[in-house]
């Protein structure tokens, strides 16, 4: 079983991801972090893992994009199964042990298995969670309506899958519209695999303004670059994928409006504009409307609970030894 985390610039995270990958109950690992020109300590973090535990390994590379990195990593392993994880994110103690039973339990022809997710602070706290999917089988018109699976460190794959896809998509990297490489990974797998789905909270993505997807013009680009590949192969699928782009650029614009980032706002309003007119006037007049004012309820909801139960609990990630 091989982990593989793609490091960018990580060295403030990267130590407490090796530790919640080094304390999985599933001790059979290799693990491969692939340093994707860091500037700054992260090959020194790792460095100290490497001396203390003989599963860790080091790759580097000039940057070149996560989608490169992981790239880097699955071709170098050992194993018939790969796991991802990004250098900021944490998993549970049994992410890897319940992951590899849901994916051998489904059969041969099941590809990708993936895990809910929480989202955490800075400080590893849990602020909420992922809503509950249960996603299956042939999945690939739910994956056009969107990213059910919600962040990269979710996914455990069989090898067969990676050969058959080539992996991650470094093109957008180059493109420079990086952001969506995951979800074109996992369309690509699902056109001729099978999806399982572990229905426990087992991985915790952390969310900060560095992140990737904080750049929502680049996004959406992104998303667009998905859509026209997924189009072209699918043209009898267009409602699901205009029915992505719809939920998609509402959620974009939502952030935009909530985070004050107007130029983006705007940016993102023009792309769509451009793309589908008819969508966007419908996000503009409907979808972005109820998701405020479903904001405020949320908001208004969670102060009232946060008064009576103030405690925000850690995401657990277990004792490396």
């Amino acid at each position: 079983m091989t982990v593989v985390i793609p490091a960018f610039n990580a060295a403030s995270t990267i130590d407490e991801t090796l530790r919640s990958v080094r304390s999985q109950s599933h001790e059979k690992l290799e693990i491969i972090v692939v340093d994707d020109g860091s500037t700054d300590g992260t090959t020194a973090v790792v460095r100290e893992h490497v001396l203390i535990d003989p599963r860790v390994r080091l790759i580097t590379q000039e940057n070149a994009g996560v989608a490169a990195a992981r790239n880097a990593g699955w071709r170098s392993a050992q194993s018939e199964f790969v796991a991802f994880i990004d250098a900021d994110d944490l998993w549970a103690p049994r992410n890897i042990e319940r992951q590899l039973e849901a994916l051998l339990a489904a059969g041969g022809n099941t590809g990708l298995v993936y895990s809910w997710y929480a989202l955490i602070d800075v400080s590893s706290r849990i602020r909420t969670k992922s809503a509950p999917v249960y996603f299956s089988g042939d999945v690939l018109s739910k994956l056009f309506e969107g990213n059910f699976i919600g962040n990269g460190s979710a996914i455990l794959v069989r090898r067969d899958s990676l050969l058959s896809t080539n992996g991650f998509e470094s093109g957008l990297h180059a493109r420079g519209a990086q952001g969506c490489e995951d979800l074109l990974f996992y369309c690509r797998v699902a056109e001729n695999f099978r999806f399982a789905v572990v229905p426990e909270y087992l991985v915790g993505y952390r969310y900060s303004p560095d992140n990737m997807s904080s750049n929502m013009p680049r996004m959406l680009r992104s998303w667009l670059i998905v859509m026209d590949e997924m189009e072209r192969r699918y043209p009898d699928r267009r409602g699901a994928l205009v029915y992505g782009l719809r939920n998609y650029s509402g959620y974009l614009l939502h952030q935009a409006t909530t985070k004050g980032r107007f130029g983006y706002f705007l940016s993102i309003l023009i792309l769509l504009f451009q793309r589908d007119p008819l969508v966007a006037i419908k996000v503009l007049s409907h979808d972005l409307p109820r998701s405020l004012v479903r904001a405020i309820r949320k908001r208004l909801e969670g102060e009232r609970d946060q008064a009576i139960r103030p405690t925000v609990s850690s995401f657990p990630i277990g004792d490396p030894g």
